[in-house]
Parts: C-alpha cells; sequence; structure tokens
C-alpha cells in the first residue's frame, strides 16, 4: 500500500471515530507500528492530526491544564469549599497555578479580598468582579500551566505580603515534602511560600504520592493541607507528627 492511500484511511480512522491507536492503525491497515508512527508524524507536520501518546487524534489534543481541571471536579471542589471558609473579608490571599486553586477562585466571587496569583484562569475567573482588588504577577507565560512564571514573577512577589498563600502540588512524597514536575514553576512557588504569612496546601488523594522529580518545599514549610478523607493516611500522619494540620474532607461534603 502506498503512503499516500495510509494516510488517506487513517484520517478516515480518525474522522469516523476522532482518535485512533498506532496499534489499531497497525492492524488496520496491514503495517508495522513504526510505519504508523512515521505516517502519524507527516500528517501532522501537515496539520492534519494531532499525536498523543500511543495514537492520534483529530485536531487539538487538550493540553495538559485543560486535562487536570476536568479530572476529580468533586473531590477538588469539596477541597476548595473547606479552604474557601478559612478567608476573612479584608484579608490579601495569594493563589498559585493548580487547578484545586482555581476552583477556589470560583466561590470568591462577592469577597472582599485582595487576590495575588499568577494564575491566568484564576485572572479569568474574577477580572471582571469589582469586589476584589486583583493584582496579576508578571512573567513568562507558562502554557502548559497557564501561568506566568520566572525572574520577573519572583521579583513582584519580594514586594507584596499576604495573609494566605493556597498552592497546589503536583505530588507529596511520604515525608511530607511537596514536588512539582516543572523547574520552571518552582522558584516562584517558593517565592510565594516567602510571601504568605499561612500556607495551605491543597492536594487531593491523587497527589500522594503522585508525581514531581522537583522538591517545592518539605512539611516544615507547611501550616495547613486540605485533602481528601481518603487521602494517604500515612503520609498524612508523617504531615500532623511534623506540626502541619491536615484538613481531611468529610466524603459527604465530596458528594455535596
Amino acid at each position: 500500500m502506498l503512503a499516500e492511500q495510509r494516510h488517506q484511511l487513517i484520517l478516515r480512522a480518525l474522522r469516523s471515530g476522532g482518535t485512533a491507536t498506532v496499534a489499531d492503525l497497525s492492524d488496520q491497515l496491514g503495517v508495522s507500528a513504526a510505519t504508523v508512527r512515521r505516517d502519524l508524524l507527516r500528517l501532522e507536520e501537515h496539520g492534519l492530526l494531532t499525536r498523543v501518546h500511543g495514537g492520534a487524534v483529530v485536531g487539538e489534543a487538550p493540553s495538559p491544564f485543560a486535562e487536570a481541571v476536568e479530572a476529580g471536579v468533586l473531590e477538588k471542589d469539596a477541597i476548595a469549599a473547606q479552604a474557601a471558609t478559612m478567608i476573612e473579608d479584608g484579608q490579601s490571599i495569594i493563589l498559585d497555578s493548580g487547578t484545586t486553586v482555581h476552583r477556589l477562585a470560583r466561590r470568591l466571587h462577592g469577597r472582599r479580598l485582595t487576590v495575588i496569583t499568577n494564575n491566568l484562569v484564576v485572572y479569568e475567573e474574577l477580572a471582571e468582579d469589582e469586589s476584589i482588588q486583583l493584582m496579576l504577577l508578571g512573567g513568562m507565560v507558562i502554557r502548559e500551566s497557564r501561568s506566568l512564571d520566572g525572574f520577573m514573577a519572583e521579583d513582584n512577589l519580594r514586594q507584596v505580603h499576604a495573609d494566605w498563600l493556597f498552592m497546589g502540588a503536583c505530588g507529596v512524597r511520604p515525608g511530607g515534602q511537596v514536588m512539582d514536575t516543572t523547574v520552571a514553576e518552582v522558584p516562584a512557588r517558593r517565592a510565594m511560600i516567602a510571601a504568605g504569612d499561612k500556607v495551605v496546601l491543597l492536594a487531593d488523594e491523587s497527589k500522594f504520592p503522585g508525581t514531581g522529580m522537583v522538591k517545592i518545599c518539605g512539611p516544615e514549610d507547611l501550616d495547613m493541607v486540605v485533602t481528601n478523607a481518603s487521602a494517604d493516611s500515612a503520609t498524612c500522619t508523617a504531615l500532623e507528627e511534623a506540626g502541619v494540620r491536615v484538613a481531611r474532607v468529610a466524603p459527604a461534603l465530596a458528594n455535596g
């Protein structure tokens, strides 16, 4: 079969199903997986599809942030609801680039607060709310996380002080170390910790242990962790032994 014929069949399969795996296409076309991967690369170069892990989709693949936003919404909302009760009107808060942090921002409408953030989605959420004083940190745009980071964000954070920092993470190790997968985002998060009176980690059960190769901070830098009731008990105990208050969201709240 000629390459042009394979390309047409691949596009036909994607248009009918929206997505296809390398293994399925290999079986359908009677060619090797390596040949299919080369075909997908060529078609992607022409803007006809988007390669994803193990296959391809028609159109744009969802961004990592968009995928994370859609995961565990009920759990994140429950964590956000608990966090929102901790904030008093008139206070200042820093919100980082996490998706659970964005769920918290959605619960702040109408509150008399000052919000400092590098999270572009938080900015979009609160930009029209005149009750909130909103400060958007400067920096380089990190498209994967819809955030602003780098030395400009760090410099901005050295000039501010807040009552609270609410932060997310990619993972929480068994000893309580908070981890990230993106090196570029870690310095700004550390600067946020220095700028906040109280540091609260918002982390659903998927973050125990989650992922991450770069340490953001240790348990000694945290005042509180808000998580699911089903989060890893051993890690929560280690955090509590290190002096961190752990608030486990009740199952009834997660379901409501």
